[in-house]
């Protein structure tokens, strides 16, 4: 499987994630937002960032708890309102969505 940017094929696995974390840009996490029926504001970008930056710091997609608890921190929110958060800007799952747009693996315990 494969998705088009720029008249350019990027190779995705059977759930539309990045096989090459290399191939990940800006165009492309724009694409794959869009397959997920998702219009990228500066709320999705800043946890696209933070996934990237988690995710070259530990070599892991945060699972949504540790997630949800670095934006309750981040923000100065309660975990409830960071969830509800997270959930309004990635309505299939934070961590499947956010994740795949970053261009990281599916994080583990997602289904």
């Amino acid at each position: 499987m494969t998705v088009e940017v720029m008249e350019r094929s990027y190779e995705v696995d059977e759930n539309g994630y990045l096989v090459n974390l290399d191939d990940w840009s800006e165009d492309v996490a724009n694409e794959l937002a869009q397959d997920e029926e998702i219009e990228m504001t500066d709320e999705h970008w800043d946890i696209v960032n933070f996934l990237k930056d988690y995710y070259q710091e530990f070599q892991i997609a945060p699972a949504v708890k540790v997630l949800t608890k670095e934006i309750a921190k981040k923000n100065d929110i309660k975990r409830k309102e960071a969830s509800a958060y997270l959930y309004n800007l990635f309505p299939n799952g934070p961590a499947l969505q956010a994740c795949k747009i970053a261009g990281l693996p599916k994080p583990t315990g997602c289904v």
